[in-house]
């Protein structure tokens, strides 16, 4: 038979005692931190899904950054090619207008001045900037795509804007896992290359020449090439706009994901207050009650029994 001594009982109480005492303490953390895993020896599994939810959240967060990032560059896109639609319908008017026949010399030339504003504002629109970047550059939207001589007048020379090529590099961003969308029209796209017949920069300048020599057949043939121009432009801006409603779905679809994703974090990471505050009164009871049995566990002593 064993022999328990008072250093035994001691000792085993006190370790009661910590015990309990721990345990009180982990509950009263979880009650101020709002969580049940503040250190990964609280739940060795549960803390790996924790991690795991909040490098998925994290992704998420940078997605939803890049899709309002698209979307302001889509949106801009389409401002700037309905613009560019309005000024080459401006210039379609005037040159119907001119080449009526009935004009005389000094009415072609009010309308070529009005031309000449539109051809600066065309080149304006060429070298249209978000943010810093050149929309119509491609991949080198750092650079100016039109970078134009001046005439001595102060306007812009855009004799030779037709030959102007634009970077053909796709700006692409990345909006979900492994879903990466180019989002970007080139310059050449919208106004033409040198090999387009219908290069609107071509178009401005065969009619100003027209204008200036009264040259009402040749008015009339740009007429054609300024209606094939208007529907490339248009197409470039329906092509925007699919784009547009797709970046939207998945800006949507990243917002459901960003929900789901915080549940489930929550419900790993998080403390169910009402079970906590319960648990937290039910040991502080037990170590009470450890303290008050221990109190009458070590009372009695040698000196008790000699007084």
């Amino acid at each position: 038979m064993m022999r328990v001594t008072s250093n035994m009982m001691n000792s085993q109480l006190m370790l009661n005692l910590n015990r309990n005492a721990y345990k009180m303490s982990q509950t009263q953390n979880q009650l101020a931190t709002g969580r049940k895993i503040n250190k990964p020896s609280d739940d060795p599994v549960g803390i790996t899904y924790s991690l795991r939810y909040r490098a998925e959240l994290s992704s998420n967060e940078q997605y939803q950054k890049n899709v309002d990032s698209a979307l302001s560059w889509l949106d801009y896109n389409d401002t700037v090619l309905g613009q560019a639609g309005d000024v080459l319908q401006k210039i379609r008017e005037l040159t119907v207008q001119a080449a009526n026949g009935t004009n005389p010399q000094s009415a072609l030339s009010s309308i070529k001045e009005e031309i000449s504003q539109l051809k600066e504002q065309l080149v304006d629109l060429g070298n249209s900037k978000l943010n810093g970047k050149y929309i119509f550059n491609g991949q080198t939207y750092d650079k100016k795509p039109y970078d134009l001589p001046k005439n001595p007048d102060g306007t812009t020379d855009i004799t030779n804007a037709d030959q102007v090529k634009t970077d053909a590099g796709s700006v692409d961003y990345i909006v979900g896992e492994s879903i990466k969308l180019s989002i970007n029209v080139t310059g050449n796209d919208v106004f033409g290359t040198d090999q387009d017949p219908d290069n609107l920069f071509t178009i401005v300048n065969s009619i100003t020449t027209a204008l200036e020599n009264g040259n009402y057949d040749e008015l009339s043939k740009q007429l054609t090439n300024m209606d094939t121009r208007m529907d490339k432009i248009l197409t470039a801006r329906a092509d925007v706009g699919a784009k547009t409603n797709r970046v939207e779905l998945m800006q949507g679809r990243l917002g459901d994901m960003e929900v789901n994703l915080t549940d489930l974090q929550s419900k790993t990471e998080d403390a169910d207050y009402a079970e906590v505050i319960m648990n937290s009164k039910i040991q502080e009871n037990i170590y009470n009650a450890s303290l008050s049995s221990g109190a009458k566990i070590i009372q009695p002593s040698l000196v008790d029994f000699l007084r």
